[in-house]
């Protein structure tokens, strides 16, 4: 691509060509800003996508929530009979509750206690779709077993290896002994840096000032020909206005809302637009010192008849070479970087295609509108410059 690009445009490229060292500039600055805009996009595809991991997981063609719930990490319990009662309703096959709730999880081999999100399920149906966690059902029945995300942080131990060693590790959640039995992979977020899943009766005595009919979300699973959207507007409309009812992708959308309204969203947007801007000054330097010191060469090219358009479209080729020559390296690098964003942090972050297309497009219009701007000063090439 770039080798064709390179034969369409010879002028252009040897014009660039000639100052290496003003080239490897540019292009590290239209890099660094790639860079800059990669990040600030990884990282807030990372909170969303974390966020919602456990959303995506959960086995509802229905979902019902307090309508205070913002977010896993704020939640708000309801009433459990405001589950029972969409079992009366045509189309409605089987319901699920979900207790959620923080509690403090001590780590074996350091003894230092570390916040961690509990989820209570019922184990005869349980809610999430891990083989991990339907392999280890019978295991969960009993009580003060649970079964730990292989995902988490580090700080909470060697967990995954200390099972493999031992078969199962026995630690304080709350206070109170549990023996962790098994294994499953949800992965951190910005609201949790590990999880367990147990069983209602373990939960229920993991927290004891919770009551068992009060749950965080209802599960509802419909028949197979069933209207989910009548049904829905069914339930909305006569179950009393202290639940909602939600589809799957609205409940993950909340989960979204939530935090891209604390401006964390804002903030890794506004490092977007800074990347932008920087890219734009860079290039914009880049080109008008080129035009400044090649001024009377253009303005011989004009007086030898050729239109201010034809310059200025050699100026575009210019600008269109350096944003696809910086925005290579820039993606290389991003990628380094997002490597060593997982290892530190393990949020799920890495390159998508449609993420370097849009990295992509802002590169070609962030030197784009640079060569624009410079070409004011080539529009200023005179022909009598040359003497």
């Amino acid at each position: 691509m770039l080798r064709k690009l390179f034969r369409r445009t010879p002028l252009a490229w040897l014009q660039l060509k000639k100052e290496k060292t003003r080239l490897a500039i540019a292009l590290s600055g239209i890099a660094f800003a790639d860079m800059l805009m990669f990040v600030q996009l990884g990282l807030s595809d990372a909170l969303f996508d974390s966020a919602t991991k456990p959303h995506q997981t959960l086995q509802a063609d229905l979902v019902l929530i307090n309508p205070q719930f913002q977010s896993l990490f704020s939640v708000k319990s309801f009433s459990r009979e405001r589950l029972q009662q969409t079992l009366a309703y045509e189309g409605v096959k089987s319901v699920r509750p979900l207790y959620i709730n923080t509690a403090q999880w001590r780590n074996p081999e350091t003894h230092v206690d570390r916040a961690i999100l509990v989820w209570g399920i019922d184990p005869v149906n349980p809610p999430f779709d891990f083989p991990e966690v339907n392999k280890n059902l019978e295991q969960l029945k009993q009580l003060d077993k649970v079964i730990f995300d292989s995902a988490s942080r580090p700080e909470y131990g060697s967990i995954p290896d200390l099972i493999t060693q031992k078969g199962a590790v026995e630690t304080l959640v709350n206070e109170q002994n549990i023996q962790t039995v098994g294994l499953f992979k949800m992965g951190t977020s910005f609201a949790a840096d590990g999880n367990i899943i147990t069983s209602d009766s373990t939960f229920l005595k993991l927290f004891p000032n919770r009551k068992a009919n009060q749950i965080e979300v209802g599960l509802i699973n419909l028949n197979p020909d069933a209207d989910v959207e009548k049904l829905r507007s069914q339930l909305q409309a006569n179950i009393p206005n202290d639940v909602k009812v939600l589809t799957p992708q609205e409940f993950a959308q909340t989960e979204k809302d939530y935090w891209g309204n604390q401006g964390i969203g804002f903030i890794f947007g506004i490092g977007v637009v800074v990347g932008f801007i920087v890219g734009i000054v860079i290039v914009y330097q880049i080109l008008y010192s080129d035009v400044s010191e090649h001024l009377p060469e253009y303005a011989t090219l004009k007086a030898m008849g050729y239109s201010d358009g034809y310059l200025m479209m050699m100026l575009m080729q210019e600008a269109l070479i350096l944003s696809l020559l910086g925005f290579l390296p820039g993606m290389l690098l991003s990628m380094g970087l997002y490597q060593i964003t997982f290892a530190a942090t393990l949020l799920p972050i890495a390159m998508k295609i449609n993420r370097a297309v849009f990295v992509l497009v802002l590169t070609i219009i962030m030197c784009s509108f640079s060569g624009v701007v410079a070409m004011r000063k080539l529009q200023n090439a005179d022909p009598a410059d040359v003497f």
